[in-house]
């Protein structure tokens, strides 16, 4: 029975550390979370109907001028 629940625990910690090692590198290959970038929440504004087209595009060039000169 011992040696059952050692094999099942193997198996988990394994599966476990298997799947964060995949989470890790899926994330760095996309090049970590694009939720946090300013283009995410202003496209979500738009689509959200809280600005208008000529709004969106006004502050994307503003945005698109700031990280440029960083």
């Amino acid at each position: 029975m011992h040696t059952s629940i050692m094999w099942w625990s193997m198996i988990l910690f394994w599966t476990a550390l298997f799947s964060f090692g995949i989470y890790l590198v899926s994330n760095f290959v996309s090049g970590g979370s694009k939720k946090d970038s300013p283009f995410h929440y202003l496209n979500e504004r738009l689509a959200k109907g809280e600005i208008d087209e000529e709004e969106y595009k006004r502050i994307k060039a503003i945005i698109k001028q700031e990280n440029s000169t960083i």
